[in-house]
Parts: C-alpha cells; sequence; structure tokens
C-alpha cells in the first residue's frame, strides 16, 4: 500500500512498487527498527534494496536490529531552503555508524543510517541540543510519527552510554 502524508508541511510518498521501502517504513511504524539481512552471506544492509550489495543475491529476510551508534559524520543546517524547516534551525541531519556489523565485511564499513537529530519525542533538537554532538558522539533512535502508519528513524542523544569528552565538531565561524 502506497504511502502519501506530509511531514511539516512537505509531501512524503513512498510507491506501491518500492516494496523493500514499504515494509521497511512499516516496521519503522510499529517503532520496531528492522534492516535486511542477505539470505546467502548473511550481511545487513541499508538502505533497504532488492540485492545484496555484497555478493547480489536477491533473498533476504527483515531482522530486528539494536539502532544504537555513534555519530560519523553530520550536516548542521543554519539556512533552512525549505520554508517548512525554517522555524527549526539550527538543525542536525546525522551519519550514525550502527553498533551492529561495525566493521564488517571489512574495517572500512559499516551499517550507516541517516536521520535528524531530534528530543526523545522525535521533535527537531533545539540549538543548545545541537551545539553538543559532533563526530563521536553516542545516540540512539528514535521515531517521528508521521502519519498512521508512517514514522520517521530519527536519531537522539543516549544518555545513557559513555560519550566522548569533547566530540569532533566542525570550526564554527
Amino acid at each position: 500500500m502506497a504511502i502519501n502524508t506530509e511531514y511539516l508541511g512537505m509531501p512524503l510518498s513512498v510507491n506501491d512498487l518500492d516494496i523493500e521501502n514499504i515494509e521497511y517504513f512499516r516496521y519503522c511504524a510499529e517503532h520496531n527498527f528492522h534492516l535486511q539481512a542477505c539470505a546467502k552471506c548473511n550481511l545487513l544492509r541499508y538502505p533497504p534494496t532488492t540485492a545484496c550489495p555484497w555478493c547480489t543475491c536477491l533473498e533476504s529476510r527483515w531482522v530486528p536490529v539494536e539502532a544504537k551508534g555513534t555519530v560519523h559524520s553530520y550536516g548542521e543546517v543554519h539556512h533552512a531552503i525549505q520554508q517548512a524547516f525554517k522555524d527549526h534551525v539550527p538543525y542536525m541531519i546525522l551519519l550514525v555508524d550502527l553498533d551492529t556489523q561495525n566493521g564488517e565485511p571489512s574495517e572500512h564499513e559499516a551499517l550507516r543510517v541517516a536521520g535528524n537529530l531530534t528530543t526523545l519525542d522525535g521533535r527537531l533538537a533545539p540549538p543548545e541540543m545541537v551545539r553538543r554532538v559532533g563526530i563521536g558522539t553516542r545516540v540512539r533512535m528514535v521515531f517521528t510519527d508521521v502519519d498512521e502508519g508512517l514514522a520517521l528513524p530519527q536519531w537522539t542523544i543516549d544518555e545513557e552510554a559513555e560519550q566522548p569528552e569533547s566530540p569532533w565538531r566542525y570550526p564554527q565561524e
């Protein structure tokens, strides 16, 4: 079933033919994080795809994954292009190395999942929270409920995890 809704006033849609993403977001709507595991090599993958990027096998299964990790990189937006985000600047888009499968299939690869930095309830993080996050910050997934049957996977600071003394941040002007 196609998904057509809005987030912060912007249209969101996932086409009926996008079977992998429909399934992915079905789990997210239940506030469960699942990824595809290859039926042949057993490696997990993100984003959802029709074939394994390592062995090209077309068969996979969905498995629950602990959604905790470390900020690998980030973008801090101070000038929102989209009108819907203008009231939320600065906001962060995080690329997170999941703890699961880190270093496989090689030491330079990891499962990396993108999402916004949010508060525990899934709202875009306020400026004081944005200033605390950088490369190396430990985060965990939370979900932003958008509509019936759709929640977006997002990230918040994992207050229970040991945090770096001072995470690396891009120099500020």
